[in-house]
């Protein structure tokens, strides 16, 4: 029996519609061109169990038909350090050893909108991420890529739309329209508030950015996630998977209502939203988590946002897998850790998926930690088989169980939202920050966590069990002075030769639209950084207008 001809083994009745619909589907579908089967030469069905099948409605057993029996998950690996020119060489390291996908790390100046030769910056240059200052680190960043054919997802938030804007600006430089770039820009600005606390300015012109993006790539990037809406950081800061779930969801259904009450139409953007979720390690947790992920997303935006387009319905998502559980202690572990939560990536339906290095929990990742890292991907992928089986644990009664649970817990969280705000999450995931409510759970779940480690209650190899043995010295990857010193440097030849005047004018103007919120910022920021105007330039032309936030203490 060929691919094309494979039926479910419950031989459903030939009249069941959902059947037909996604035989239909399948056949009407791509296929890889690999054998479909065990091993030892068994042939296995793309699908097992009843419907609703993979690809329909609510999506809980997958978000295409086929899913990886037509394409992998994308490999996107997590780089950046030091230079441009550093992390561009550990891109093209990356694509040269299969990975698929460009995933960029920001340094921390970068991430809270201050240039290399800030105050603030000193000593943080380029070590947890690559230093961009202004189009010309992006230039360095990308050189010799072609932005036309790959998919390239940058991890920053506060000054996002500062740095998707050098990125088009890249694009054109080198022939690539916007309408030609693809990727992804994290720019979840409520799960800093929540728990990354990278953010500049106050929540509400931070969602105007936000909702101005949407509205930029709505209209001329096809191509581009305009938000990847993060739940990694706030379960590596220390939530439940359920509170993971619940946060990521909610902030996400505000989103959708501040775009529409912005006056953009729920199905020309809603789409292109995309999703980052962590895998832990406990595997089937984190499987039932990605499984309601889909089911709650669609259900909610069908029947309390009125989308009618089914990519609007389907939650599509990264997964990174949980740095937090790298231990410094026997790191080679962590092999086995990153691999246990890459396969629950793939078995929970991933689109893409990062691996972290075994050694991060020490330092940057080393050029052959990081190859180990997506090597491990590729063994999930091509060697283990669950590739042929969409949902292949879909239909075990603990597994739809746990599926059950998240959604139970997830809706509990929705509810208080809902509450918070007078029936809107928007304004009620307004007031969870105000309040302190989502940074109290957090931090409430992270302690009750550690408590059990430190009684022992929960093992931790290699840390409070197993911990005989001495690590050996190993190589780590460091960051020296001479890179700051580098970057201080061409930041300031940049600024030297630039056009001071057309500097000033262009920042001017994106103040005067900061002051308008009739006007999108995207435009008179390209302007800026197409001059050469720094990161922290062009905040500050927003901060005249938007000032700065401060949490408030919660006791």
């Amino acid at each position: 029996m060929s691919d094309q001809e494979a039926v479910t083994p419950h031989a459903p009745d030939a009249d069941d519609p959902q059947y037909l619909a996604w035989r239909a589907a399948y056949e009407a579908s791509k296929l890889r061109d690999v054998p479909f089967e065990t091993m030892s030469g068994v042939p296995v069905e793309p699908v097992y169990g009843d419907g609703p099948y993979p690809g329909q409605y609510p999506y809980t057993r997958g978000v295409y038909p086929t899913m990886y029996r037509s394409r992998l998950w994308t490999m996107r690996m997590f780089a950046g350090f030091g230079t441009a020119e550093d992390t561009n060489a550990r891109f093209h390291d990356i694509l040269r050893n299969g990975g698929t996908g460009l995933s960029t790390a920001f340094d921390m100046p970068t991430l809270m909108g201050r240039d290399s030769d800030s105050p603030w910056s000193t000593g943080e240059v380029g070590r947890a991420g690559v230093a961009v200052d202004t189009l010309a680190d992006m230039e360095d960043l990308y050189s010799g890529i072609d932005l036309g054919s790959v998919s390239t997802s940058m991890t920053i938030n506060g000054p996002a739309a500062i740095v998707m804007a050098m990125y088009i600006a890249v694009g054109e430089k080198n022939g690539v329209s916007r309408a030609e770039l693809a990727g992804t820009i994290q720019n979840d600005i409520f799960k800093e508030y929540q728990a990354q606390k990278e953010y500049i300015y106050p929540p509400r012109p931070s969602v105007r950015i936000v909702t101005d993006m949407i509205e930029f790539t709505s209209a001329e990037m096809p191509k581009w996630h305009p938000i990847s809406i993060s739940g990694y950081h706030i379960r590596e800061a220390g939530s439940t998977a359920a509170q993971e779930l619940a946060f990521t969801l909610a902030n996400g259904f505000a989103y959708v209502e501040a775009a529409v009450a912005a006056g953009v139409d729920v199905d020309g953007f809603a789409g292109r939203l995309s999703f980052f979720f962590n895998s832990h390690i406990d595997f089937f947790e984190e499987i039932g988590k990605f499984r309601a992920a889909r089911r709650i997303w669609a259900r909610w935006m069908k029947e309390r946002y009125g989308a009618t387009s089914e990519r609007s319905l389907l939650c599509r998502f990264h997964t990174q897998t949980a740095g937090v559980s790298l231990t410094a202690q026997q790191p080679e572990n962590n092999i086995a850790r990153v691999a246990i939560q890459a396969l629950a990536g793939a078995l929970g339906g991933t689109q893409s998926l990062h691996t972290d290095s075994y050694d991060e929990a020490l330092a940057l990742p080393t050029e052959k930690a990081a190859r180990i890292a997506l090597r491990t991907q590729q063994i999930v992928a091509h060697e283990t088989g669950v590739t042929n089986v969409a949902d292949p644990l879909g239909g075990s009664p603990y597994v739809e169980w746990m599926t059950d649970e998240m959604e139970r817990q997830a809706e509990a969280i929705f509810a208080h939202l809902e509450d918070l705000g007078s029936g809107s999450l928007l304004e009620g995931v307004y007031a969870g920050i105000e309040n302190g409510y989502f940074v109290g759970e957090i931090a409430d779940a992270a302690y009750r966590f550690e408590r059990e480690v430190n009684a022992g209650r929960r093992i931790i190899v290699g840390v409070n069990e197993f911990t005989d043995g001495d690590d050996p010295q190993r190589e780590l990857l460091r960051i020296g002075a001479e890179v700051e010193d580098y970057q201080l440097k061409r930041l300031a030849d940049v600024k030297q030769q630039r056009d001071g005047q057309a500097v000033a004018a262009a920042l001017a103007a994106v103040t005067a639209a900061a002051a308008d919120p009739t006007v999108n910022l995207m435009n008179p920021i390209l302007d800026a950084v197409r001059v050469y105007a720094t990161l922290e330039e062009v905040v500050r032309a927003m901060e005249v207008e938007f000032g700065t936030y401060v949490e408030k203490a919660i006791i």
